[in-house]
């Protein structure tokens, strides 16, 4: 088994247009969560949620391309080139047949085909963009990486909910482990915020109503949480083997140790409510990185702010960690950007990455009212400094998908 190590990272997000901003942010408890401004919410019953303001495609790639793009590739396309300058990844015309992307989604260009159907409805057949297919297609968002990195190793691309970001740094090290690739793109990437979803959702009663409070609205883990808030963005990192990365003397922010993907296998949208699922990845994923409970210090939360999905959430972090789980600090990030869905657990993933290089755990925001039910250290309110040896990041998606990966410390 070939270690994977973390050389490079990339970041669109509503709290910062680069990898190393969106931490500065998230650590200081920055909430990006504001009011929709991207279409008219009046008779709408939600009116927040996490946009990504101020975004270039032109700067990140050819305008003439960008617009062939959705949205959704735009955004893996502008994280991956910051992820590979990060790195200082230079890649051979010998090299490029070993270097892949994984780009993980949720629902790839969502927007686009809600906006290219009205077009239809409004505008008549003659008046479709020619360019709608590709522009919509899931997979667009990695072999846009790769066509603009020149990667042509293989081209994934996982959709699995809101577990899929973790879904592609699995993949990324099976990649590497096997022998098929020597450096991976690895993330996640979602552009969906449109009418359509918002009002699905709402009606679902999985959104957070506090549209007069669009900073306080996403409250993991707190008694008076009323769900989740719909956000936008992309995580890209480059993953190089262990043998690729030291050749080139490259700076390593961790190593991707392993991961491990569950099916709850029980219904559409709420998870298994005794934790098992979501444990057997937590447990799988320690498995597969050779760990043991204590050996970790942190958690990312997939910690959404919805009533069933933090209490469950908890036990199974109970279940898994048994004693320690009471010694674990444990975060979540959507407190402050919100769900990024099919990009969550690439997020994620990122948070768990910089708090190991950096020995700090972000705060989970919003934590006021401890629920009884959720009884673990949130690390509320403000950021923490300590030493984290090794972290794990949790996603678990609507059809009972869970995922777990785990990153730690590089020792040569």
């Amino acid at each position: 088994m070939t270690r994977a190590l973390i050389t490079g990272v990339g970041a669109i997000t509503p709290i910062g247009l680069t990898a190393h901003d969106f931490w500065t942010n998230l650590t200081a408890g920055v909430s990006g969560v504001t009011k929709i401004t991207r279409f008219d919410t009046s008779d709408m019953s939600v009116s927040i949620a996490a946009e990504v303001n101020d975004f270039d495609p032109g700067a990140y790639m050819d305008p003439k391309d960008a617009r062939r793009m959705g949205r959704f590739a735009q955004f893996a396309v502008a994280a991956a080139r910051m992820a590979a300058d990060d790195a200082g990844l230079v890649l051979t015309d010998d090299e490029r047949p070993r270097a892949a992307s994984s780009i993980a989604t949720g629902s790839g260009g969502a927007i686009e085909t809600m906006d290219e159907m009205e077009v239809l409805l409004k505008r008549g057949p003659s008046r479709v963009s020619p360019f709608y297919i590709p522009i919509m297609a899931p997979n667009m968002g990695a072999c846009q990486v790769s066509m603009n990195l020149g990667l042509r190793g293989p081209a994934l691309a996982s959709v699995a909910a809101c577990a899929s970001g973790l879904y592609s740094f699995i993949e990324a090290k099976a990649l590497i482990d096997a022998g098929l690739a020597d450096v991976v793109l690895a993330g996640g990437t979602e552009a969906a915020l449109h009418r359509l979803p918002i009002a699905a959702l709402a009606n679902m009663r999985a959104l957070s109503r506090r549209n007069d409070e669009p900073e306080r609205a996403s409250r993991p883990f707190d008694l008076n949480r009323d769900g989740f808030v719909f956000g936008e963005g992309a995580v890209v990192v480059v993953v190089e083997s262990e043998g690729r990365a030291r050749a080139r003397n490259a700076r390593v922010y961790a190593e991707l140790a392993g991961g491990a993907l569950t099916c709850d296998a029980y219904h559409i949208t709420a998870p298994r409510e005794d934790g098992t699922g979501a444990e057997a990845a937590m447990t799988g994923a320690l498995a597969a990185a050779g760990m043991s409970l204590t050996d970790i210090d942190y958690v990312v939360a997939h910690g959404t702010g919805t009533p069933l999905n933090d209490a469950t959430e908890t036990l199974a972090i109970k279940l898994a960690f048994g004693d320690h789980a009471r010694k674990l600090a444990i975060s979540s990030p959507k407190s402050m950007i919100g769900h990024l869905l099919g990009a969550a657990g690439a997020v994620g993933g990122l948070a768990a990455i910089f708090a190991v290089h950096h020995d700090l755990v972000p705060p989970t925001i919003n934590l006021e009212t401890p629920d009884p039910a959720c009884d673990l250290d949130y690390t509320p309110g403000k950021a923490r400094k300590m030493v984290v040896r090794a972290a794990t990041a949790n996603g678990f998606g609507f059809g009972g998908q869970n995922g777990c990966v785990v990153f730690r410390k590089y020792q040569p």
